[in-house]
């Protein structure tokens, strides 16, 4: 745990303002869940909650039927990181925060597809060997929870209607699952 020298006080109703800083570093906005947990020092810690973070397993099984479909790198996101990875090594893209750029995009709540001649759009924040060249949201109930993503290195973006329906489908199944 890292002390960030903020201090806040519990109002009458018991709640407590995390600081527009925390909140703009770590992504929170406003009606993001956040799970709380308790330490044996007597500590409370707020951590983001992700609806798709229960389907981890089950997102890389996706992630590496794609994958193998496909012959492509496949990666399912949450809002924040990458969830599951296929096709290329974990270490590499698990739990990495994803770009501002996906970000805009699961936002903008429209399938996304490279074309040549723009500048390639990166997956994770600080990283441009795998860029996107798929993007579909997952929506579920009007929210974004993630998104499903084809991913290349930036010379070798490519993708077409095989991989724009796959994620649009897998994007809508998960989607829809979530309701359940």
């Amino acid at each position: 745990m890292k002390a960030t020298g903020i201090v806040r006080r519990i109002d009458d109703l018991g709640r407590v303002v995390i600081p527009k800083e925390i909140r703009r570093t770590m992504r929170i906005r406003e009606g993001d869940p956040l799970e709380i947990y308790t330490d044996k020092d007597g500590g409370v810690i707020f951590k983001k909650y992700s609806l798709m973070g229960g389907l981890v397993d089950f997102a890389g099984q996706l992630c590496e039927t794609l994958n193998r479909t496909t012959g492509r790198v496949t990666v399912i996101t949450d809002r924040d990181s990458c969830i599951a990875v296929a096709g290329a090594p974990k270490r590499e893209l698990m739990e990495k925060q994803v770009s501002s750029e996906l970000e805009r995009l699961m936002e903008g709540r429209q399938i996304y597809q490279h074309k040549g001649g723009e500048a390639p759009l990166p997956l994770c924040t600080g990283e441009d060997k795998f860029c996107l060249d798929t993007v579909a949201p997952i929506l579920s109930e009007g929210d974004v929870l993630g998104s499903v993503v084809f991913v290349g290195r930036p010379e070798e973006l490519e993708g077409g209607e095989v991989e724009y329906k796959l994620a649009q489908s897998i994007a809508g199944f998960l989607g829809r699952h979530m309701e359940g």
